[in-house]
Order: structure tokens, then C-alpha cells, then sequence
């Protein structure tokens, strides 16, 4: 069973790597009732750029090398073996490399969501 957000952007949080409060990076809090909810607009548009520069920057060249391996694996799971076997890290890296390359990814579809409609609201599962 996974964590899902959803509303203005839609997906899942990678299990055992993304934390269901991982927007709150990009600058703005949430509210818990008992989903956590995110509110952007383009006033916030600064920071969640700033966030995926960060992203960018920690990930380095390794960014394209994930992005290859999703994108040949058509996004159809993916062990630690799976990454070390394809050359894009050790498996002491995966864990931390796979946080920043997950939130990335989040911060791309809030980013794009804000340009594209001005804003961006979605509510994440807790459990």
C-alpha cells in the first residue's frame, strides 16, 4: 500500500525513500488534519526553483543516469541491485541519491503545475 498526493498534481511517493511531508522542501508548510495539505502559488514559484537548483546541484551528473534508468525501465520498479548493476552508484549512496532524485521529480510537477495554472494544491496521504 502506498502514499499518494494528489489534486492539482497527482502521484506516489517512493516507498522507503520519500517522506510524505517531502513538498514542505520547497518552501511552504502543511496542514495535518488527517492528510497533509500543500498550497503553492506563484508567489512561491522563487522557492520551489531555488528547491529543484538544489536538487540539480546535489545530484550532479548522476541525474542523468537515474533519469536513463527510469526511463529504459519504464518506470516498472527498481531494486538497489538494479542501480548498482546499471553503474550509477554503490549501494551506500542509493538511499540518499534516490531522496534528492524523488524530490526533484516532486518539485518539477509543483513548479510546472504553478506556471501552467498559477497555483498548485494537493493533499498527501499520512499513512
Amino acid at each position: 500500500m502506498g502514499r499518494y498526493y494528489n489534486g492539482d498534481i497527482e502521484g506516489k511517493f517512493w516507498f522507503g525513500v520519500q517522506d510524505s511531508t517531502d513538498a514542505s522542501f520547497f518552501g511552504v508548510d502543511y496542514h495535518e488534519p488527517q492528510h497533509i495539505e500543500y498550497y503553492f502559488d506563484k508567489e512561491d514559484l522563487k522557492g520551489v526553483e531555488e528547491g529543484i537548483d538544489k536538487c540539480e546541484t546535489t545530484l550532479g551528473t548522476i541525474k542523468r543516469d537515474f533519469d536513463k534508468f527510469f526511463k529504459d525501465n519504464n518506470n516498472n520498479g527498481y531494486n538497489d541491485e538494479m542501480i548498482v548493476k546499471a553503474g550509477i552508484c554503490n549501494k551506500e549512496e542509493i538511499y540518499g541519491l534516490l531522496q534528492w532524485y524523488a524530490r526533484l521529480k516532486l518539485g518539477i510537477k509543483i513548479r510546472d503545475c504553478i506556471k501552467k495554472h498559477g497555483s498548485c494544491e494537493f493533499e498527501c496521504g499520512v499513512k
